[in-house]
């Protein structure tokens, strides 16, 4: 209802935080004669417990950025120079169709490519944002593959769902190992559940190269090199296996090919995996040791850890490890990885895809730069329209993206809330929506709630949502389906109601009780609240498959492995020269996302790196030096840190930064790699050797990046 129906009074508008982040925090938003005034967590919530993370807190200073796009832009010169100016919606979405049917005419729809990732999560403003105009076009598809593709498959072809326990049973848990995982920075709201289980007496166990902020709290901390995790847990699988700690009784009942797996560890003694790893044999017996003897014990592991060469396979040995002590559907034990899996969308009702004619192709995004140049080919790429993406800034190799970007001959529209790095290679730029000025509907892969988005205060400018400009350019080609002309209401109640026909965990939560409510949490009646504690998995053996036939149908090995990944192989710490870089999470931002926001960026500092201290003496670098980092594909500089916290042969320079608010106009993607990895064509980022030298001797004083200049319009 308008504010203006009651001036000076306070609404109180309840929402859900949109951004990639497990958990999904509900928000509530104060408005006063329409501009939102507070914005903060809301108390009831049982995972959000009223408290927002160090990202989201000063969400209203991004929602009333000086910086915002207000209004449709043309650009004016060449790419990349950043001359604009405004124009209306009219003349965009005449321009843009226009120029579409012209490439159609031509290339065909396959020349036309979407770009867009996780910038919201919401059922609406991603997923049918990501299937219906481009299904009804006959657009190239996009493989969204840069952040959890090899887990997920490697999840689910093992348990045939990703199904993961309610984080508050943390305190039934005995043993917590978290693998690859720093949930302090990337999913806060597991820490106080964790602490909790602490207290109550769980041994918590880091398994990272980084000393993170949450391995700085553990009761152990183990470091192995980067992309040997598959080699560690195949060595506490052969530990767990030789030592006669394996539940044999229930891998027999429950697992499909655990004596092959078993022959595949004998592979992999301590002292080997010893050597490939980097950590002591005795600490692999010992963790192997407490694995087995500890119950219940939880093993937790997210997507940094799988973003190599060899991530599905890693991904594949650490889903194994919790069937081999036979801790699944067990309270307090067995995998968490994510819970994405209990409320998947319909995915007809999404994006009507029987409708439409077959995708004609898939371009996979990590790809994205070789694909703007020249790996595709037939047609080419003649069209790129981004949302929920920077692809300048977060894609793999970016300095072959950005050449891309350049090129004359591909019209590029980007719908963007600010002038990102990706839309300053536009021809048109189009404002978009926050999350208070947009309704959807949210499901976490951290939680288990169902969260809906109401909107809080009226679009700023002339700002459009995502599905809002979808739906004029499907009038504006001339499509008549009623599906494209839905709003939001229409659209998210028929994606609710298609999936809660057929998905039990769905059973009660209706559109009515979500905006009544807020939220919801799944139902569970039927299959019980702890994952497969009826041990039925919906595999087509109906087991546990540690062996995966439909992995060796395609070609793939069908058990668990480890090779080398990409770069790494005959890399050795203090003998190659090379670092091997991890870009992990940064504590302030969302990847790309909240990075140029002021306060964010004065907290999070001057672009940096971490270096070992005996790493920084070799190479002569002292703390705060300026350095140049470069790799096979291209270099960017930074302040060193000089630090334990990476261990030797190890660097971390943490991502999300606009290369546009860096000193050096370049960020530390321009140097990761964008091949892709074993499985399901997931990125490998963290394949990245990279040689570390100083610029200058002398230290420089830490800068707080500064906000560019908003760009320069022409009338």
């Amino acid at each position: 209802m308008p504010d203006a129906l009651f001036p000076g009074e306070a609404r109180v508008i309840h929402g859900a935080c949109p951004h990639d982040c497990p958990d999904t925090c509900a928000t509530v938003t104060e408005v006063r004669d329409g501009r939102a005034v507070a914005f903060e967590a809301d108390s009831r919530h049982p995972i959000t417990q009223g408290w927002l993370c160090a990202k989201v807190r000063p969400y209203l200073e991004r929602v009333y950025h000086p910086d915002r796009l207000l209004y449709p832009l043309r650009r004016v010169g060449a790419k990349g120079v950043g001359g604009w100016e405004r124009i209306s919606w009219n003349d965009a979405i005449g321009e843009i169709t226009t120029r579409w049917r012209e490439i159609i005419a031509r290339y065909g729809a396959a020349a036309i490519l979407p770009y867009s990732y996780s910038g919201t999560l919401g059922a609406l403003n991603a997923g049918v944002c990501d299937t219906r105009l481009w299904n009804r076009m006959g657009a190239s598809g996009l493989e969204r593959a840069i952040c959890d593709a090899s887990a997920e498959r490697a999840v689910s072809v093992t348990y045939g769902a990703r199904w993961a326990p309610d984080m508050r049973d943390l305190i039934h848990s005995k043993l917590i190992i978290l693998w690859g995982n720093n949930p302090a920075t990337t999913g806060p709201h597991l820490m106080p559940f964790l602490r909790d289980a602490q207290r109550r007496g769980a041994y918590v166990v880091v398994i990272d190269p980084r000393r993170t902020l949450t391995a700085r709290s553990a009761d152990e901390h183990i470091q192995p090199y980067p992309a040997t995790d598959g080699a560690l847990a195949l060595g506490l699988m052969n530990v767990l296996f030789s030592d006669g700690l394996s539940d044999d009784v229930w891998l027999e009942a429950n697992t499909v090919g655990w004596r092959e797996l078993r022959a595949r560890a004998a592979a992999y003694p301590p002292e080997r995996v010893a050597e490939i790893t980097g950590v002591a044999a005795d600490t692999i017996i010992a963790l192997a040791r407490r694995y087995g003897a500890t119950k219940p014990a939880m093993l937790k592991f997210t997507d940094g850890v799988q973003r190599h060469g060899n991530g599905g396979q890693t991904a594949r040995a650490l889903a194994c490890l919790p069937a081999i002590v036979g801790q699944v559907g067990v309270r307090g034990g067995g995998l968490y990885y994510s819970a994405s899996g209990y409320a998947r969308w319909d995915a007809e009702a999404v994006g009507h895809a029987s409708e439409c004619a077959p995708q004609p192709r898939v371009v996979n995004m990590n790809r994205l730069g070789a694909a703007l140049t020249g790996e595709v080919s037939d047609p080419p790429i003649m069209s790129l329209y981004v949302y929920n993406a920077n692809p300048a800034t977060s894609t793999p190799n970016s300095q072959r993206v950005r050449a891309g970007l350049q090129r004359d001959d591909l019209f590029t529209v980007v719908h963007e809330l600010f002038m990102t790095d990706t839309a300053r290679y536009a021809d048109i730029v189009l404002p978009a929506t926050s999350q208070l000025e947009q309704v959807d509907l949210h499901r976490a892969y951290g939680h288990r709630f169902i969260t809906y988005n109401e909107r809080a205060i009226e679009p700023l400018g002339e700002a459009k949502s995502n599905w809002d400009v979808m739906r004029l350019l499907a009038a504006g080609m001339g499509y008549e389906e009623p599906w494209l002309r839905e709003d939001a209401e229409t659209a998210l109640t028929g994606i609710l109601d298609a999936t809660r026909a057929h998905n039990p965990f769905l059973r009660g939560v209706t559109m009515e009780r979500l905006k009544a409510e807020g939220y919801a949490p799944l139902n569970f009646e039927e299959r019980g609240d702890v994952p497969f504690a009826d041990l039925r998995f919906p595999t087509p053996s109906g087991k546990i498959e540690l062996r995966c036939d439909a992995l060796a149908a395609e070609g793939l090995d069908p058990l668990p492995d480890w090779a080398p990944a990409g770069e790494y192989a005959g890399w050795k710490p203090g003998v190659d020269d090379r670092l091997a870089l991890i870009s992990g999470a940064a504590h302030h931002f969302v990847s790309s996302s909240m990075a140029n926001v002021p306060s964010l960026l004065q907290r999070e500092g001057a672009p940096f790196i971490e270096i070992n201290p005996e790493d920084a003496e070799a190479r002569g670098i002292e703390s705060g030096a300026e350095v140049e980092v470069s790799s096979a594909r291209g270099s960017c500089r930074l302040r060193a840190v000089v630090t334990t916290s990476a261990p030797r042969g190890v660097a971390i320079a943490p991502k999300g930064r606009w290369a546009g608010l860096s000193p050096d106009g370049r960020n530390i993607n321009w140097t990761t790699s964008d091949e892709l990895s074993d499985l399901a064509g997931g990125a490998t980022f963290h394949d990245n050797l990279v040689t570390v030298r100083p610029v200058v001797a002398a230290s420089v004083t830490e800068v707080t990046a500064t906000i560019e200049p908003s760009p320069v319009f022409h009338s």
